[in-house]
């Protein structure tokens, strides 16, 4: 599966940038993950996938802290990292939620 990250208006990519501020061992914990779905597809060993709404889902990253990514997946089949943040509770956030959404139907209305 081909992965790429949401990229702004502007040309920014939050998730990228969200990724760059982890701590090493958390980095690693996320590129393990990426590394395995690009190989094995939503079929990734020891990677659990979480619907969220519709077409939205994330996806969970065990490291020295847990983070979440929500994604879409696009033809091709092309995975889209919307947006990326560290867990702090047992439910996403709606405010998480909703910066994904936005950035899921820009990128479903888009293409």
């Amino acid at each position: 599966m081909q992965i790429v990250f949401y990229r702004t208006p502007s040309g920014r990519e939050p998730v990228r940038e969200y990724l760059v501020t982890l701590p090493i061992a958390d980095r690693a914990a996320v590129a393990d993950v990426l590394d395995a779905i690009r190989e094995y597809g939503l079929h990734a060993p020891g990677v659990r996938f979480k619907s969220i709404r519709g077409k939205l889902w994330e996806f969970h990253v065990e490291g020295g802290a847990s983070h979440r990514i929500f994604y879409v997946v696009v033809t091709g089949p092309i995975m889209v990292l919307l947006h990326g943040y560290r867990k702090q509770s047992q439910k996403a956030p709606s405010k998480e939620i909703k910066i994904a959404e936005r950035r899921m139907k820009e990128v479903l209305y888009e293409s």
